[in-house]
């Protein structure tokens, strides 16, 4: 009798560690279905967000496989869990079996072994429950982590097409700017023949005079013929250079397809010597003003304003740099230029 008694005490003392394994076992479940619930509804958000999450999508396929490989490593240690609970159970029905043993072959402390009888078989049906619920919370992270794999490979799906778009349309950028180039390319040519014309139809009017010259793409005009010395207002020699200038333009326009973006730019230029003048401070502004002051005649001569610009270099852009009077003569002009816009 005392055998029994220290037997019973030794099952005594195995229940509580075997309640701790499962609340542990419990809370472990618990914590991956939290980890769970929250990975789905943070896919969720992402996977129906707008386009513009392309771009975040390759790190979220990093985080959801580190999280899958977790996920696995979650499994295994709950089904090494499970394996232990099965080899308990198998300790319980062999120790539930050695005590019915003892029940039937000693009558001595028979209603103690059929009380240790039945609290085993009851904590055994726990038990079984707790498995049978255990397996299908198994099943049911299995069928997540399956859920998970489809979600992750529409995303590299959605990703793939967003790639291909993206080249497709790098491409038609590409072609695009090849035939922007090309077009450019004629409009330049273009407009090189217009200004040969233009060059060809202003020489007929001016004639061959030493105060007119063509310097490359250039047509060069002593400021002599305009305007007088440190002035801007034109003279009446230069209004009349001035008018035939206006007539081959306008010739020009009506020849000139109105899609060739085209000007004809008015340079003022003077030689170095400072001027400062009541009306004029410094050869910026006196540049400035002749220019403009040629524009503002060809406009009332029947130019349209958006086909000049008038610009003033002052002393700055010389092209003789000799210090000598006939260098600076040179170098005091106008110039006029047919350009793109």
């Amino acid at each position: 009798m005392a055998v029994a008694r220290a037997r019973r005490d030794a099952g005594l003392n195995y229940w509580p560690g075997f309640v701790d394994a499962l609340s542990t076992l419990v809370l472990g479940i618990i914590f991956l279905l939290t980890v769970f619930v929250v990975v789905q509804f943070y896919l969720t958000q992402e996977v129906t967000g707008k386009d513009t999450a392309l771009s975040r999508l390759t790190a979220q396929i990093a985080q959801l496989t580190e999280l899958l490989s977790m996920e696995k490593s979650g499994k295994l240690s709950l089904e090494e869990q499970l394996s232990q609970l099965r080899s308990s159970l198998s300790g319980v029905e062999a120790e539930r079996d050695r005590l019915k043993g003892l029940y039937d072959g000693v009558g001595l402390g028979a209603s103690q072994a059929q009380g240790k009888v039945n609290e085993l078989s009851g904590a055994l049906d726990v038990e079984k429950k707790l498995t049978m619920r255990a397996l299908a919370q198994v099943e049911v992270l299995n069928q997540q982590i399956a859920a998970l794999r489809r979600q992750l490979a529409a995303i590299e799906t959605a990703l793939d097409i967003a790639e291909r778009k993206e080249k497709d349309a790098q491409g038609q950028i590409q072609r695009l700017g090849e035939r922007l180039n090309l077009a450019l390319a004629q409009r330049v040519e273009e407009l090189k023949g217009y200004r040969s014309d233009f060059f060809g139809r202003l020489r007929a009017i001016l004639g061959n005079r030493p105060d007119v010259r063509i310097v490359g793409d250039r047509f060069v005009f002593q400021s002599e013929l305009f305007f007088d010395t440190g002035q801007a207002v034109l003279k009446p020699e230069g209004r009349t250079e001035l008018d035939g200038l206006a007539t081959a333009l306008l010739e020009l326009i009506n020849k000139i397809p109105p899609e060739i973006a085209w000007v004809l730019r008015v340079d003022g230029h003077t030689d170095l010597r400072a001027i400062n003048s009541p009306q004029f401070k410094n050869n910026w502004e006196l540049s400035a003003a002749r220019a403009i002051s040629v524009v503002q005649y060809l406009i009332s001569r029947g130019v349209p304003p958006q086909r000049l610009v008038a610009a003033g270099f002052g002393e700055f852009q010389p092209i003789d740099v000799e210090k000598t009077e006939e260098a600076f003569a040179r170098n005091r002009r106008i110039e006029l230029k047919l350009t793109e816009r």
